[in-house]
């Protein structure tokens, strides 16, 4: 009898440790799809302004930045580094800036060579697992700093920009970039 009731719950618990892990691998997805179309909606936008061409660069494991923008008139390069999401915060890793900056460095024959983060906060904000409430959507693009150290970073919804030092949080203020095409770019506090 004990031994059927011990196999009951040891069920139970692998029942519910597989719905944890479809869950998660559904959250997963989601996030990588907003990712995707943040980035594409950045290539459709570019490759719709006069003088530029913008291409999705591909998987993130293979050390390329989001997008690569150029205008070969005005010799501009843009490595751009894209984060979409609900919260009220995206972070950056220090490794995609410095990947980012790798790419700009390589392509010296551009006059100007930067690198973009763009951030891109939905228009439903994430309260708790599966419940979101509106908000405005916005957007911002800022133009990263070279003479700043690397290091982690994250974005807030009201644009303020922050590198993240063992634990604690350094406000950063990088210049927006003006864009070649109409967005949803707000001007930070």
């Amino acid at each position: 009898m004990l031994k059927r009731k011990s196999g009951s719950i040891t069920i139970q618990k692998e029942k519910t440790q597989s719905r944890i892990n479809k869950d998660s691998q559904k959250s997963a997805r989601i996030r990588r799809q907003r990712g995707y179309h943040w980035e594409d909606t950045i290539v459709k936008r570019f490759n719709g302004s006069d003088q530029w061409r913008a291409f999705r660069l591909g998987s993130p494991s293979i050390a390329l930045p989001d997008v690569l923008a150029v205008n070969t008139n005005e010799s501009t390069i843009f490595a751009i580094e894209a984060k979409s999401g609900t919260s009220t915060s995206l972070p950056v890793p220090f490794d995609q800036i410095e990947r980012c900056l790798d790419w700009t460095k390589t392509f010296d024959i551009y006059k100007k060579r930067k690198v973009l983060l763009a951030f891109k906060f939905l228009s439903k904000k994430r309260i708790d697992i599966g419940k979101y409430e509106s908000r405005e959507l916005r957007e911002y693009f800022k133009i990263w700093d070279e003479s700043l150290e690397i290091t982690d970073c994250v974005c807030t919804y009201d644009g303020k920009f922050f590198a993240k030092i063992e634990g604690t949080r350094k406000e950063l203020f990088l210049e927006e970039c003006k864009m070649p095409f109409k967005t949803k770019q707000r001007t930070s506090a």
